[in-house]
């Protein structure tokens, strides 16, 4: 998969792009990943389930959605023809159910990519998330390889002890490139009411507070695989990105962020550009992994 700048949105921030096309040229985009897709719909979590936090947000949203086949027969013939990779993040519940929805989304002549998300709970495991340790991560990508023949993504959780041994797990396996980092667990309490926030007591921390964390991981990572590395995690300008592809990223998400400011992207994109212009960078790879 080739990209045309090396901006992605993150999955669960850009609902399925169109949303956001009345702000942004989509098209003017490396690619965006669509939000969690299952094998069949899910509701997600009771509400309340999100909250903010300072430098940050938590989320609980539990991948609400319609599931794979409403996207196929529903969402995909309205974006097929968009001049930019869309990539559909795949979940589930069991190793089968991520097979199965890889297959279906293989199908599709215009989706390229796919991105696993691994931070799901496997509940043949007793709830814990395959990402979370490297014989689980190891598992879903082999069955994924064998099922799915374009860029296999598969996104890392940073709730480990070990996110490199992981990482060159699951590139053992045949992923073609890793993302991280996806959200870190985190817990807000109301001390007024004397509850947490959140339906689900805990949820996803993302924003700038995890920034710092994430591009220690994407360094980490980036020199101990030998597969492309893309970087998310609390990126709100160029800047920000900047530090990622520095710290060894070739692709960078925006995610929380758009709920900020939809344009944030485009800005990210025209940042970029004007850093190297300024820099006298013919090519962005002058700059990736220089740190």
């Amino acid at each position: 998969m080739c990209l045309k700048n090396p901006v992605l949105t993150a999955s669960g921030t850009f609902g399925y792009g169109e949303e956001f096309s009345d702000f942004i040229d989509l098209n003017r985009l490396g690619g965006f990943i669509v939000k969690g897709t299952t094998l069949e719909p899910r509701e997600g979590n009771d509400y309340p389930r999100m909250v903010e936090t300072p430098s940050g947000m938590i989320n609980a949203v539990g991948l609400q959605n319609k599931g794979v086949d409403y996207f196929i027969k529903n969402i995909y013939p309205r974006i097929a023809d968009l001049d930019t990779n869309v990539i559909v993040n795949v979940s589930g519940a069991k190793i089968d159910d991520y097979v199965e929805v890889a297959r279906r989304i293989a199908e599709l002549p215009r989706i390229n990519a796919i991105e696993v998300n691994i931070s799901c709970p496997n509940v043949k495991q007793g709830g814990m998330a395959f990402g979370t340790s490297a014989q689980g991560a190891a598992e879903v990508t082999k069955a994924l390889r064998q099922a799915y023949n374009k860029t296999l993504i598969v996104k890392l959780s940073p709730n480990v002890t070990d996110i490199v041994s992981i990482a060159k797990a699951v590139e053992a396996e045949g992923a073609d490139s890793v993302s991280l980092v996806n959200t870190f667990m985190g817990m807000a309490i109301d001390v007024e009411r004397q509850r947490p926030y959140l339906s689900t007591i805990t949820g996803g921390l993302s924003g700038p507070a995890i920034r710092p964390i994430a591009v220690r991981m994407v360094w980490q990572v980036a020199h101990a695989v030998s597969i492309p590395v893309i970087g998310l995690g609390g990126i709100m300008n160029s800047r920000d990105a900047l530090e990622f592809l520095m710290a060894g990223a070739t692709a960078v998400q925006i995610g929380t962020a758009n709920f900020i400011d939809p344009t944030t992207t485009i800005k990210v994109i025209d940042g970029i550009d004007d850093y190297c212009e300024r820099h006298g960078i013919k090519d962005i790879h002058e700059i990736i992994g220089i740190i």
